[in-house]
């Protein structure tokens, strides 16, 4: 869970709020011990810098900048699921939080 200032509205980027976030990373790991591995610890400092970063005006390109920066800084790593969750909306009812999920695969034919 971070502080980000993300979101549409003034009172958003002006003060901020809690983003909650999940990463789940998929590569080879047949064998693990001889060859390169991926630090969680990256992930996690890839995911702060973008939520405590720039503002965005959408979770989707939050979760977007995870994912590609996720990919494009570990190459070892094939798909990346990246779910991006916001606790305190203002929406008139009871709910845990909203949020967005992707998945992006790593593809020569593709770009990120």
């Amino acid at each position: 869970m971070f502080h980000g200032f993300h979101g549409v509205k003034q009172e958003e980027k002006k003060l901020g709020q809690k983003f909650m976030i999940d990463v789940d990373a998929w590569m080879d790991l047949r064998t693990p011990g001889q060859s390169d591995t991926v630090s969680y610890t990256d992930i996690y400092r890839i995911a702060k810098n973008i939520v405590e970063g720039p503002s965005q005006n959408l979770l989707e390109s939050v979760a977007q900048l995870i994912a590609t920066t996720t990919l494009n800084n570990h190459s070892q790593i094939s798909a990346v699921r990246v779910v991006v969750g916001k606790p305190h909306v203002a929406v008139p009812g009871p709910l845990d939080h909203l949020g967005v999920e992707i998945m992006r695969y790593r593809s020569t034919d593709m770009p990120l």
